[in-house]
């Protein structure tokens, strides 16, 4: 969720985006730091999930706010606030990627090839995290997979809110997801299998003091 900073209040704490919403539209602008700061997290995972970069996704996510800010009127409650902001910031990262002529929509999904990661097995594996390495194959996998996949398997959104999110139909969403965890299970375990002789390393540190030791006690004998 972030921190709320000087806009929190009892009164706020509780109050749900729709209601603050209606509070900004009716002139109380300064709330609108919390309708950011709430939705923070799963605003630039869902940016994130389309253009793979952190630098560029923070700028992307400052056009989706200052649009949602001029167009705040125009959410009608149809469904979740954080939806339709995720809607804009999803329109502002796709916008980005025609400009750059990298992708034209998320309907290329299943044309588009699978990326190489940024980062090797061997050095993802070096990091000891296992989240490197998952966040390395989110990465590598086509947009309109992993798109959906942190949508739904990262934010837990359900299939509705992903699909309004998306733009795209509740089965293309079920689908993608069924597909992005077959490459993402495929992926690891490539990446696995290939640090695998790297696990428990007998490091020479270890390989001195068992030798030492043996030696002592047979001198001893």
């Amino acid at each position: 969720m972030g921190y709320l900073g000087s806009v929190t209040s009892s009164a706020t704490v509780e109050t749900s985006d729709e209601d603050i919403v209606a509070r900004v539209v009716g002139g109380d602008t300064a709330l609108f730091e919390l309708l950011m700061r709430r939705n923070n997290r799963r605003v630039f995972r869902a940016v994130r999930a389309i253009l793979r970069s952190d630098d560029e996704a923070e700028d992307a996510m400052q056009e989706a706010y200052v649009s949602a800010f001029s167009h705040l009127r125009e959410f009608g409650g149809r469904s979740k606030f954080s939806t339709w902001l995720v809607r804009i910031a999803v329109h502002e990262a796709l916008g980005r990627l025609r400009r750059g002529k990298r992708v034209t929509s998320l309907d290329d999904a299943e044309l588009e090839e699978p990326m190489a990661t940024t980062r090797s097995p061997e050095g993802a594996a070096s990091d000891g995290e296992l989240r490197v390495l998952l966040e390395a194959a989110i990465d590598a996998l086509p947009i309109g997979f992993r798109a959906v996949f942190v949508l739904r398997a990262v934010e837990d959104m359900d299939v509705m809110e992903t699909a309004l999110a998306l733009a795209i139909p509740e089965e293309t969403v079920r689908t993608r997801l069924h597909r992005a965890r077959g490459l993402l299970r495929d992926s690891l375990a490539k990446s696995i299998e290939s640090v695998a002789p790297q696990a428990f390393e007998f490091h020479l540190s270890r390989c001195d003091r068992v030798a030492a030791r043996v030696l002592a006690r047979i001198r001893r004998a």
